[in-house]
This record gives structure tokens, sequence and C-alpha cells, in this order.
């Protein structure tokens, strides 16, 4: 993936944002909060440090339960747009279909099977029934950054 500029948008593109370089790792969740939210069978993200995150077009509104992770979405379409996870404000959750160039962005790992429809499947080269733990993430990252399956521009 490309050190550039990545540019996306809610499906009406009311809101416009950019995220600066690779993302830090590409994930699918299975938990029952995202297919709800997403209406499909997961939901699709990128992790960006927030200072390479920013809205660029139209604001945002808090979504979702309105407790715990901040989910924003677009105040016009509603699109689920990103998340900042609960207590950790230095991150950004970039929900991967809303980027221009969302085919780049294919799961490396995939959260919360254990909550999986029947037949849902991502190809994602790591896999946990839950979330996984937060000693973890280093390991993760790493893995991430020396994957070969990354799209490269």
């Amino acid at each position: 993936m490309s050190e550039g500029a990545h540019d996306g948008s809610c499906r009406c593109g009311a809101v416009r944002f950019e995220a600066a370089g690779a993302p830090l790792v590409t994930m699918a969740c299975h938990c029952g909060g995202c297919q709800k939210m997403t209406g499909g069978a997961y939901a699709l993200s990128s992790l960006y440090p927030a200072e390479r995150f920013s809205v660029t077009k139209g604001e945002t509104v808090r979504g979702g339960m309105k407790t715990g992770p901040n989910h924003q979405f677009c105040a016009d379409c509603m699109s689920w747009v990103y998340t900042v996870p609960e207590g950790m404000d230095a991150f950004v959750n970039v929900r991967a279909p809303m980027f221009d160039d969302a085919a780049d962005y294919r799961p490396y790992v995939e959260m919360c099977r254990s909550e999986a429809l029947p037949g849902a499947v991502t190809g994602a080269v790591r896999s946990y029934d839950q979330f996984p733990d937060e000693s973890e993430f280093p390991e993760l990252l790493a893995g991430y950054a020396a994957w070969d399956g990354r799209v490269k521009q």
C-alpha cells in the first residue's frame, strides 16, 4: 500500500476524509454489534494513528450505542465512517469500505469468530475467537507490516 494520502467518503459524499500512509493493521470484526451496525456479516476496518487521519469535508455525529467506542457517522446519510476505540484516543479505526481505494484494504486479522454468522469468511491471516489481547498487538502490527498479502500500489 502506498505511503501517500488515501481519501474516502461516506455514501452520499457529504463527509470526506484523508488517511496518510499505510494503516497499522487491517481487520474484520464479526461481533454482533458490528454485524448490526453494518447490516452485514462483519465490519472491515483499518487502524491508523489519529494524527494521520482527518475529516476534510463535512461533519460526523456520534452513533451506535453512544457509550463505549466513539462511532462516527455522516450526519446526512448515516454511513459509519470511523471509530475512536474506547480509551485509545491516539488511534482511529477507519471503516475500510469508505476508502476510495477500498479494495486495497484486505483484512489481516479477524476477531470475534465465536460470533461469526455461518458462511462468513474473510480470508484473514490471523483469527481470534474474541478480541486479541492488548499484549498481542505489537506482534500483529509487525506481522501486518511484513505481510506480503498487502495490496501494493
